[in-house]
């Protein structure tokens, strides 16, 4: 689920500019500009902080399979 979120956000950061950089189009070039580059920084910000989560995800599962390896290898040693 959490790489469709991923990919909705891609999806929403993109069609959002373009919706907001068409809807503030008529109050100016400059403002319209502004806008959709402080909204894509906004977003692409919110997208990394999902990747990092997803990251830290794997990486935890990783480690727990590994501490788990690690306890059977150690209990074959003491015996």
């Amino acid at each position: 689920i959490l790489s469709f979120l991923l990919g909705a956000s891609w999806a929403i950061v993109f069609f959002g500019a373009l919706f907001i950089f068409s809807t503030l189009l008529s109050l100016g070039l400059n403002l319209a500009l502004f806008s959709t580059i402080v909204f894509i920084f906004i977003g692409l910000f919110l997208i990394l902080g999902l990747d990092a989560f997803i990251v830290n995800r794997d990486k935890l599962k990783e480690m727990k399979k590994q501490t788990e390896l690690l306890k059977k290898i150690y209990a074959k040693d003491i015996r």
